[in-house]
């Protein structure tokens, strides 16, 4: 059994895949791992290869989900990237996104997709 918290963001990143996968992006990998940190969300818009950082929280807080998104986070998304653009050999360019998710109820959600976020 997963804990709250991990299961709040479970539910945000399959939002999230599901909002990129109407708006067209190619999803390319989920919850990428490296010594550097994760990405949550790799995909493709058909242009660039984006990086998405998914935050999500419950109705109600004081502040929006990306003000998590601190410079330490930023750079540990940024050196795995780095790993995963170097994995698959590629020189397309990067873009690094924030999508927020705010849960409602359990199956009622808002979405809010920063682009180049940072």
């Amino acid at each position: 059994m997963i804990g709250e918290p991990r299961r709040t963001g479970l539910l945000g990143e399959i939002y999230a895949g599901r909002y990129l996968r109407k708006k067209g992006y190619d999803i390319w990998a989920a919850n990428y791992r490296t010594k550097a940190g994760e990405i949550d969300i790799i995909a493709f818009d058909g242009m660039s290869v984006c990086i998405v950082e998914v935050k999500t929280r419950h109705d109600g807080g004081y502040f929006p989900p990306s003000a998590a998104v601190d410079h330490k986070k930023e750079e540990n998304v940024k050196s795995a990237a780095a790993a995963f653009m170097g994995e698959i050999k590629s020189s397309l360019p990067l873009r690094f996104d924030i999508i927020e998710v705010v849960l409602l109820t359990e199956d009622e959600f808002r979405i809010r997709h920063l682009e180049n976020a940072f």
